[in-house]
């Protein structure tokens, strides 16, 4: 849903809208999703559980990431306000959390992942991926858990390539920039799937 305006939304109407939604501000205007469903919920904690273990904790992988559920993001100099299922930072480019507290970031990501569901599908598809591209996030995840599939983009200037989709669920899967890790059918749908012997 979009709520228009005459003016551009600002940070205000992000802090002044329902609990019970989540608010977003793309090329000037106010978007209202509701919160997410338990299956997308729980596809998203799963996907950051397993990351965060190999990719920040370095549990069974490289480690040099930080990765964060829900994080909210003011990117550019208006700024468009948006908050990805998962988004993710290599070491060095994490803005850090010790000096600076806020409730936000104006650091670009190095990763972002979005898991689509009915209401946030489009949006995120038309509206926040161009958006990832201009702002220079390097790679996008759009993970469907109702299809149980992910898309993966790379920036190449100013546009992604389309890297794959992955839909098996009898396989792990290597995604970049995750790859050095294979990724099981679980972390990626949020439960466990019974797999082929």
């Amino acid at each position: 849903m979009t709520a228009s305006s005459p003016r551009p939304a600002t940070y205000e109407d992000v802090l002044a809208a329902p609990d019970n939604m989540v608010a977003e501000v793309v090329d000037g205007d106010l978007h209202l999703q509701p919160r997410p469903r338990r299956r997308h919920v729980r596809a998203a904690s799963k996907l950051g559980a397993f990351l965060i273990g190999a990719f920040e904790d370095g549990f069974n992988g490289p480690g040099g990431w930080v990765i964060l559920h829900e994080p909210e993001l003011h990117l550019g100099p208006r700024p468009d306000i948006v908050v990805p299922d998962l988004a993710g930072w290599r070491e060095g480019n994490y803005p850090g959390d010790v000096d600076d507290d806020d409730a936000f970031f104006r650091e670009r990501p190095d990763w972002v992942c979005e898991h689509l569901s009915d209401s946030t599908a489009r949006f995120d598809r038309m509206k926040k991926l161009p958006l990832y591209a201009r702002q220079g996030v390097p790679h996008v995840w759009l993970a469907d858990p109702r299809e149980r599939t992910v898309v993966v983009y790379r920036l190449d200037g100013e546009r992604y390539t389309l890297l794959g989709t992955w839909g098996n669920e009898d396989e792990d899967v290597r995604l970049e920039p995750f790859d050095a890790v294979p990724i099981p059918p679980s972390a990626l749908w949020g439960r466990r799937l019974h797999r082929k012997l």
